[in-house]
């Protein structure tokens, strides 16, 4: 039972049909990671949630999520042919970013790790939002480009549902992290329905200029999704790095280097090198956004996976590198159209990744390839955690507002203050609630 993906019981998708909207409708649009996805066999009817799961999650991960980049399509496509990934549309699309792994354990243990959309689902509910009529949620398949068909399609069909449920009335999006770029490749793409379905775009947490310490590194050595005591039941950082090298919106998220930095994001290695009469020196090695594909290349040469008995080798991809590139064109050349208000909220206050180094002067690196075993060491720059403010504030539109709230990259999404700028851009408060005149009914109330 535990393999059998938790159904939704929200609304039906005709059951707020003919009711009136009483304000303008929101679409939530998740970032990296932040979307369940489900598999099955191809036929079957039967689907598993692979994403995001507490437990069995490295199993899971690996039998259905590894994958490899198809140049000749530009989508990432499962290792076994016969698995199909989806994403579940329940609850009119917010299903699939609330909670991410939503099983009894991880609501009983209140396990907010894993609450993406939650809280703010709740705090938008409560100010009169209705699901189905003013209020939608789109997730994706986040291992894809976020310029690919498929992606943008359905952000497009989202809008208009919400457009239309609504009775015609322009959309508030609300996205967080990636999910701003992909929202920015929609409005280069198809800046007629951007300009259509569109009155609204509030941004959190995105990285417009790339994350470059976590990114890097990311693509080195991987990532580590939970952290805690929850890690030790979740997908491993390994695991991870082998499915992420594969992704072109890794790639996609890696530093502008046409961007003016107050200081050029670096990768940093102490190696250990030999002269003509075998002597032996320590040096750091520098390298910058350009350079530092080079070392990509180098470092992940012999890197490679087992899946079903074969050894499948997973370098550093370089067709997703030129996809990346023109993915970074589209985002240089987006342009916010006339009548549509952004906003940008970004973190602040927190020790973010920018610059990583591998090896230290006494233990340095010898061949390249030993970085992707190794614990990168850090410099740190004002952000979220995750994504440098200097990155997240350069979003190159013309902002209604553009504020740093203190907080980590997923913590804004809980974040009263982000509640309180959100509710007062909308023109929305929360409804007050009925006072309850039986003391009696309202302890049983209470009690359940």
């Amino acid at each position: 039972m535990a393999w059998i993906s938790c159904p939704c019981w929200g609304a039906n998708d005709d059951e707020s049909a003919g009711e009136v909207a009483d304000r303008d409708p929101v679409v939530l649009v998740s970032g990296i990671g932040g979307s369940i996805l489900h598999s099955k066999k191809k036929g079957s009817k039967y689907e598993i949630r692979v994403w995001v799961r507490i437990f069995l999650a490295n199993l899971a991960f690996r039998q259905s999520l590894w994958s490899l980049y198809n140049p000749k399509t530009g989508y990432t496509e499962a290792l076994d042919d016969n698995i199909e990934i989806s994403v579940p549309d329940d609850d009119h699309g917010l299903y699939a970013i609330d909670i991410l792994d939503p099983s009894w354990f991880v609501k009983l243990c209140h396990l907010t790790d894993v609450y993406h959309f939650h809280d703010m689902i709740e705090m938008l509910v409560g100010c009169g939002y209705k699901k189905g009529t003013t209020l939608f949620g789109y997730g994706y398949d986040f291992r894809q480009s976020n310029r690919i068909g498929q992606l943008i399609l359905g952000l497009k069909k989202k809008l208009e549902t919400a457009y239309k449920r609504s009775g015609e009335r322009k959309v508030t999006i609300i996205s967080h992290s990636m999910g701003g770029l992909m929202v920015s490749c929609f409005m280069y793409l198809h800046p007629e329905a951007f300009s259509k379905y569109v009155k609204k775009w509030v941004t959190i947490a995105t990285p417009f200029q790339g994350a470059p310490g976590c990114i890097n590194d990311t693509l080195l050595t991987g990532v580590q999704f939970v952290e805690g005591l929850e890690s030790f039941f979740f997908v491993s950082r390994w695991t991870m790095h082998q499915l992420l090298i594969e992704c072109p919106s890794i790639y996609e998220m890696m530093a502008n280097p046409d961007f003016k930095w107050k200081k050029q994001p670096e990768i940093l290695v102490w190696r250990k090198k030999k002269s003509e009469n075998d002597d032996t020196s320590v040096e750091v090695e520098t390298f910058g956004p350009t350079e530092s594909v080079g070392l990509f290349n180098d470092a992940l040469k012999d890197n490679e996976l087992s899946y079903g008995g074969n050894k499948i080798a997973l370098p550093f991809n370089n067709s997703i590198l030129d996809w990346a590139v023109k993915t970074r064109e589209i985002l240089n050349k987006a342009q916010l159209p006339d009548g549509v208000s952004f906003y940008n909220i970004y973190g602040v206050s927190q020790d973010t990744p920018f610059d990583v180094c591998y090896g230290t002067e006494t233990s340095p690196i010898g061949d390249l390839s030993e970085i992707c075993q190794t614990m990168p060491e850090y410099t740190y720059v004002d952000g979220d955690g995750t994504v440098p403010a200097e990155s997240a504030a350069a979003a190159r539109f013309k902002s209604v507002a553009s504020v740093g709230v203190s907080g980590t990259h997923r913590g804004l999404l809980r974040d009263k203050r982000v509640f309180e700028l959100i509710q007062l851009w909308l023109g929305v408060e929360p409804k007050k609630k009925a006072k309850r005149k039986n003391l009696k009914t309202r302890k049983v109330v209470d009690s359940c």
